[in-house]
């Protein structure tokens, strides 16, 4: 969460000399994880920009964004990469998951930094147990439900919440495409691809996924920005997919 107090920071370091008169650069990445407060904030400087200076605004879900915001920037479309070119980037990165190069791809989608992100937090492992808790629904295996919580608790797991709050998302968004689409993604792990078109076999449910997914996700922001115990806050969104999902069987 980026909160005002980083967007005031700038300030400084618009008053500091650009190195060999160069321009002075921020990079606000993502910029979808603002807080009202900083969003304002970041308003100002946009509506009076620094001198000699360029702000690189990283979106993944520009409508999100203020529209005052929006207005006030050049858009520049980024594509994904390929599996090969993921592969080539972790390579010369020296990090791991070249072998699984093409679940990285998916699951990153198509961006180097979260493909080395995941193996490094054992993202694949994590996605493999989301897919394996959601194989039984509506049934929901409440075993599993408290052993993947219990993961996230404690002040060295807040990266790993992080990654499992993402993938969560992730795991909705592909579900709703496959409603949309009737076509599953390629599959990221053992048993998504069976999951996937069971749970969201047409537009219907592709739409309930969707809302579900834009909720938890407010929710999740705002959990984090009052410091909600991670166990309790992962535990709820897997309930409320639960629920989704026997509304889903049962209409």
């Amino acid at each position: 969460m980026i909160v005002v107090d980083d967007v005031r920071d700038l300030k400084g370091f618009f008053h500091m000399s650009a190195a060999d008169g160069g321009r002075r650069v921020v990079i606000v990445d993502p910029v979808d994880e603002m807080n009202p407060n900083a969003a304002n904030a970041l308003l100002k400087e946009l509506e009076e920009p620094p001198k000699d200076a360029t702000l690189l605004l990283i979106s993944h879900q520009p409508s999100r964004l203020l529209p005052t915001i929006r207005s006030r920037c050049r858009e520049l479309r980024l594509t994904t990469l390929s599996p090969t070119d993921i592969a080539a980037a972790l390579a010369a990165a020296g990090a791991e998951g070249t072998e699984h190069a093409a679940a990285l791809t998916d699951l990153a989608a198509g961006s180097v930094g979260e493909a080395i992100r995941i193996p490094n937090l054992d993202g694949l492992k994590i996605y493999a147990a989301i897919i394996a808790l959601f194989t039984g629904l509506p049934r929901l295996d409440r075993q599993r439900a408290l052993a993947l919580a219990d993961t996230v608790t404690g002040k060295a797991n807040e990266p790993r919440f992080d990654l499992t709050l993402t993938l969560f998302d992730l795991f909705l968004a592909r579900l709703s495409r496959t409603g949309v689409l009737g076509t599953t993604p390629p599959e990221a792990t053992p048993g998504e691809a069976t999951l996937l078109p069971r749970l969201a076999p047409d537009a219907h449910a592709a739409r309930a996924w969707a809302d579900l997914q834009q909720t938890l996700g407010a929710k999740a922001r705002r959990g984090k920005a009052v410091n909600l115990d991670p166990a309790t806050l992962l535990l709820d969104m897997i309930l409320r997919i639960d629920e989704t999902a026997a509304r889903l069987a049962g209409r």
